[in-house]
């Protein structure tokens, strides 16, 4: 079994780093250096070889490096994807060309794409951030953002039906807001959102059953170094699908939308949809909401997430993802770090981790290329001798 591995990146004007160019040859690429150097802007530029805003959810013109305005960043990438050998490259795209706002653009083997939608077909990226450390204690878009990144890697569909039901809600939010007439125009849109977001609602509820079946068999089977958690997608519409056929979900839905037409106009948003929909945890051994879990079991239930959802896409694909895994190591004890290492390796791609301690990697000494990050420049280092 194979996967996902970057042989070649190079970086212009991204960031910290007005050039960069680094041929990883390892499972592992290790990123080691002060806070502020520049490893975490790393992580960003590869996980804009997927579609979305990458890692940060920045404005695309944020990227580009300080002090060069004027400038352009690019990221481009020679890989192994899940189809084979692929060159990737992808950029702000000029004001001049973009159409609406700012936009970046994608080539494929020296090819222009349409959109960056495309990625998903190459490549999955599997990414684990400190800013995700709030996740059970933030707002809800930002765990439904990552409850639907989950999905993502294993119904390819799914952005694709996201993206279509919001379109259809900004447009039917854009007509009640005018006050418009066509009510055959509403009808349709309503249509769409019911069609498009039953889909997304039961999309979310197949897709973290398998997440979550995928932790209870994995601490059947022994490795039981990270906890097992129950998931769900908890919304209106996810609630109807336990109950009822998905065209009686839609059906309910489209004749809620229609009723709430008022209600919606004066609210100036849709007030109920999948849109609005959350994402809950329980750690199972505990019997306990993630979010009144202590900080550290609660770092320990998202890696045991993010690496169930990496073996699902691994063994439904034959292809394991690109794991991106910003400081995931500096508040693990010894015992989860070497699983966690172990986890990546039997895992078959390529993983890259930052932290500011190249000690904390020594379980990683063997399969490791181990590099020095200051102030936007890399350097081999030694990787560290095991303890």
């Amino acid at each position: 079994m194979s996967g996902c591995t970057i042989s070649a990146l190079t970086l212009r004007d991204f960031r910290n780093y007005p050039t960069l160019n680094l041929c990883p040859a390892a499972r592992a690429v290790v990123l080691t250096g002060p806070n502020g150097a520049g490893k975490t802007n790393i992580l960003e530029a590869l996980s804009f070889l997927s579609p979305g805003r990458g890692l940060r959810r920045a404005r695309l013109a944020e990227a580009t490096r300080q002090h060069a305005p004027e400038a352009r960043w690019a990221v481009h990438a020679e890989l192994i994807s899940n189809v084979g050998p692929i060159s990737i490259g992808t950029g702000l795209m000029p004001d001049s060309e973009a159409d609406a706002g700012e936009r970046r653009q994608v080539r494929l083997n020296g090819e222009a794409v349409s959109s960056a939608n495309a990625l998903a077909e190459y490549l999955d990226i599997v990414w684990l951030t400190p800013q995700m450390d709030r996740l059970f204690v933030d707002g809800l878009s930002t765990r439904r953002r990552f409850m639907d990144r989950l999905v993502f890697g294993l119904d390819s569909g799914h952005a694709r039906r996201v993206a279509a039901y919001e379109k259809a809600m900004r447009e039917r939010n854009r007509l009640l807001k005018a006050g418009a007439a066509d009510t055959g125009w509403l009808v349709a849109l309503e249509g769409q959102m019911a069609e498009h977001g039953v889909a997304v609602a039961a999309a979310r509820r197949d897709g973290l059953a398998l997440v979550e079946a995928g932790m209870a068999l994995s601490e059947a089977s022994g490795a039981a170094a990270f906890p097992s958690a129950r998931l769900e997608a908890r919304g209106l519409v996810e609630a109807w699908l336990a109950e009822m056929p998905a065209l009686a979900a839609e059906e309910k839905l489209r004749r809620l939308l229609h009723e709430r037409r008022f209600i919606d106009r004066d609210a100036g948003a849709a007030t109920e949809g999948p849109h609005r929909s959350d994402f809950a945890v329980w750690h199972s051994a505990k019997q306990q909401a993630a979010e009144h879990c202590s900080t550290g079991e609660q770092k320990a239930l998202l890696i045991a997430i993010t690496l169930a959802n990496a073996r699902l896409i691994r063994e439904r694909k034959n292809f394991a993802p690109l794991l991106l895994l910003d400081e995931v190591s500096a508040h693990l004890d010894s015992q989860r770090r070497n699983a966690l290492y172990d986890e990546i390796l039997a895992l078959g791609g390529q993983a890259w981790l930052t932290g500011t301690d190249a000690e904390l990697f020594a379980g990683l000494a063997d399969a490791g290329a181990f590099y020095a990050v200051a102030e936007g420049a890399l350097a081999p280092c030694p990787a560290p001798k095991r303890g």
